[in-house]
């Protein structure tokens, strides 16, 4: 039975799981023969003016946007972190079919729990290793899987991005825990000056591409406002979330990446992608050690 207090952080954690589904599913979409930094740019660009449009229209824009400067310099830090881990994630997903993409961004929580270890000195216990074992098979079968559709694990840029912005983002997942949790800044603070340092980072890096480096064509697309949206609403639920007394970060993280169940159905389906089965069994896998760290006591 769900208690009162499970329910506080529970629901909107599975919200924001299937609204990161999607997410992932536009972002694909997205940047499929596209200019990458452009698109990642208007995207975030689109989901903060909406963010900014409801906290003015709700009367709280004022009482949100009221920080001061040593939080603000520890929210930007949390900015340069996740923007570069998007910038690697973007570049990625439009190199990886997205049903090698999804599941690899759903071992991030596994990634998250290492540094949990290692920060707060939890020693997993043997039901938790069981579930850490199980994501590293899922994982290494997604390897073979992707060396027989050309795609190697060693030596595929976009494998190496889509790593390089998983660690990231896991690195990301603990700091939030921190600014919660530790600091003490409010969740509404931290989305609001998190999503307007974002846009003048990601805006300064389209302009240095744009000027000194050979850019594809950009091409808009009705997905791009839709990804910065879907990530908007995810984030408030995860931040509402964790903002809950008592909730573990490890815990959160890995009910939220199994959105990667909502990208692998939807999106292999729509990008007619191959190896589908082999997939399934390599996600059923993943997806079986996220349960089994999720129920550990």
């Amino acid at each position: 039975m769900i208690t009162p207090m499970t329910a506080a952080w529970l629901f909107p954690i599975l919200g924001s799981a299937c609204a990161l589904g999607f997410y992932d599913l536009c972002k694909k979409e997205s940047v499929r023969d596209n200019a990458v930094m452009a698109v990642v740019f208007y995207a975030t660009l689109c989901g903060t003016c909406l963010y900014v449009a409801l906290t003015l229209g709700t009367g709280h824009f004022m009482e949100f946007i009221r920080c001061s400067g040593r939080d603000w310099g520890l929210i930007l830090l949390k900015s340069v972190l996740v923007g570069t881990s998007w910038t690697c994630v973007y570049y990625a997903m439009r190199d990886l079919p997205i049903s090698i993409a999804a599941p690899i961004r759903a071992t991030a929580p596994l990634w998250t729990f290492f540094g949990s270890l290692f920060l707060f000195k939890e020693i997993p216990t043997a039901q938790q290793a069981l579930g850490m074992l199980a994501i590293f098979v899922g994982y290494y079968a997604f390897s073979i899987l992707g060396r027989r559709e050309g795609i190697s694990f060693r030596r595929h840029r976009g494998i190496h991005l889509i790593l390089i912005g998983t660690l990231l983002g896991a690195a990301s997942a603990l700091y939030d825990k921190y600014l919660l949790g530790v600091v003490g800044i409010d969740r509404n603070t931290l989305q609001l000056w998190f999503s307007i340092d974002l846009i003048f980072l990601l805006g300064a890096a389209l302009l240095v591409g744009e000027k000194y480096f050979r850019q594809p064509r950009f091409v808009w697309r009705w997905t791009i406002p839709a990804t910065g949206i879907l990530l908007i609403a995810a984030d408030w639920l995860y931040f509402y979330a964790l903002s809950q007394p008592e909730v573990h970060i490890s815990i959160l993280s890995l009910i939220r990446r199994c959105s990667c169940i909502v990208t692998f159905a939807a999106g292999s389906w729509y990008f007619r992608e191959n190896n589908l089965k082999g997939k399934a069994f390599a996600l059923a896998v993943i997806l079986l050690g996220v349960a089994l760290l999720a129920t550990a006591k």
